[in-house]
């Protein structure tokens, strides 16, 4: 079937509309706020409390950390709600409550380490809470580098090796990937989401380095 296109003299006014829709908020820590959660994560491994049975990961270990530290002092009461103010003004409240009942009645409900070796993985998966975040404290990996390898050098995926990515389906009822690509550079990096989006970590090859990052949930 041939299409012909008709040429019209009327003036037209064309209005694209943009359907309204969650995002991510992204930040680079100060140095004082990562030097403040280093010196949690060596408090945590002086009486390890592992978690990995509460976790969806394929990884060497997860140990929870003390959310209530005095540590956390400046993370709580200036970054996070930095964040969520963010967020709730671009994307409105994930829950629709009124943006002042929303950002008071906050809180954060649980902290943990992840420390992640070579060949390891988490799976697609999401959290409990109204926002969760994650913080990649060590990256031992360069995403340029781990893509050349023959394992991912000629996959049709786009490059997911070693990758940190979001998992969702769009309006046409697409499943999408949106990721972050892991690279040395990458420390101190902290992303805050919806807590039901879905998300995934995929493994690093032929590095014996191991990869450190912080997550959390926050909570009504």
């Amino acid at each position: 079937m041939k299409i012909e296109v008709i040429p019209c003299d009327m003036p037209l006014k064309v209005t694209p509309r943009r359907f309204p829709n969650q995002g991510v908020i992204e930040i680079k820590l100060p140095e004082e706020i990562v030097d403040d959660l280093w010196k949690l994560i060596e408090e945590s491994k002086k009486e390890p409390y592992e978690i990995n049975e509460q976790l969806a990961g394929n990884i060497s270990s997860s140990l929870k950390l003390d959310k209530d530290s005095p540590l956390l002092d400046d993370f709580n009461q200036k970054v996070i709600p930095a964040l969520i103010n963010v967020s709730i003004k671009e994307f409105g409240s994930v829950l629709r409550h009124s943006y002042k009942s929303l950002h008071l009645s906050l809180s954060l409900e649980s902290l943990w380490v992840n420390f992640q070796n070579k060949h390891e993985f988490n799976p697609p998966h999401n959290h409990s809470g109204v926002y969760s975040f994650v913080i990649w404290m060590q990256i031992p990996t360069s995403f340029e580098e781990q893509s050349k390898l023959p394992i991912a050098a000629k996959s049709n995926t786009g490059g997911m090796i070693s990758n940190f990515a979001f998992q969702y389906t769009d309006i046409l009822g697409r499943v999408s990937i949106n990721a972050y690509e892991m690279e040395k550079s990458t420390k101190g990096f902290m992303v805050l989401f919806p807590s039901n989006l879905t998300h995934q970590v995929f493994p690093f090859y032929e590095n014996d380095g191991e990869r450190i990052s912080i997550s959390g949930n926050l909570t009504l």
